[in-house]
């Protein structure tokens, strides 16, 4: 591996990073510590009390679907060679996934435009109304998230295959990112088409081929770029 391409190597696995910690931040940490979806008052009282980590949480999202963009394009200038169409079709599946992103993310701001003006809103919803207004602000953003995630799990596929094809990331990651793909979806429509889906427990346990995956592709890139030296980053 020649200087450019370890720069360029290591330069994907910082921008994943990014998008992992800036994901985990947004769409985990964040609503588990503010959003309860049984209880618009309990809710409402906690993104008062944090309206800042709200903020952050907003800002973090944006963050990382700018990161995931920017993310398939240097994907794409390393691993077009593989199979250009495939590497296409990846970030075709980002780009539907960050425009989607953007405009679910207006959910999470029509939340703090309820906030942050106490006197009007309180003279238009009672208090009762707007505490139920925030919930279901919130749950319009958590129902689109499910549609966002179809392609943030579609685009596993084609950087799967490319891996697969590759002789600079280890196969069985190409497997693992596969299987998250079909995960992504079994998922989806699990919750669409069984109202206990979520009663079953097994949402989590499919969501880990993908959650392995990316986290040991993106760890991969950071150290192995760094370190390999010998070995050209595509097959010929």
């Amino acid at each position: 591996m020649d200087t450019n391409q370890n720069i360029s190597v290591k330069m994907v696995g910082l921008i994943y990073l990014g998008v992992i910690i800036t994901g985990i931040f947004s769409l985990i940490y964040v609503p588990d510590k503010l959003i309860n979806y049984n209880s618009a008052l309990l809710t409402f009282q906690n993104i008062s009390a944090s309206e800042t980590l709200f903020r952050l949480g907003i800002a973090s999202g944006l963050l990382c679907y700018g990161f995931f963009l920017l993310l398939s394009i240097f994907l794409y200038r390393l691993l077009q060679k593989v199979n250009e169409n495939m590497a296409k079709l990846m970030v075709l599946f980002v780009i539907i996934s960050v425009a989607m992103y953007f405009l679910n993310a207006s959910n999470e701001i029509m939340v703090l435009s309820l906030l942050k003006s106490p006197n009007y809103t309180t003279k238009v919803y009672s208090a009762t109304l707007l505490q139920a207004q925030v919930l279901s602000y919130l749950h319009q953003y958590s129902a689109g998230m499910r549609l966002i995630h179809i392609f943030s799990g579609l685009w596993l596929f084609p950087l799967g295959y490319l891996i697969l094809k590759s002789n600079f990331l280890p196969k069985y990651l190409g497997i693992l990112l596969i299987l998250g793909c079909f995960g992504y979806i079994i998922n989806f429509f699990g919750f669409i088409l069984m109202p206990s889906y979520t009663e079953l427990g097994i949402s989590s346990y499919l969501g880990l081929p993908a959650s392995i995956g990316e986290i040991g592709t993106c760890l991969w890139l950071l150290i192995m770029g760094t370190k390999r030296k010998s070995t050209s980053i595509l097959t010929t």
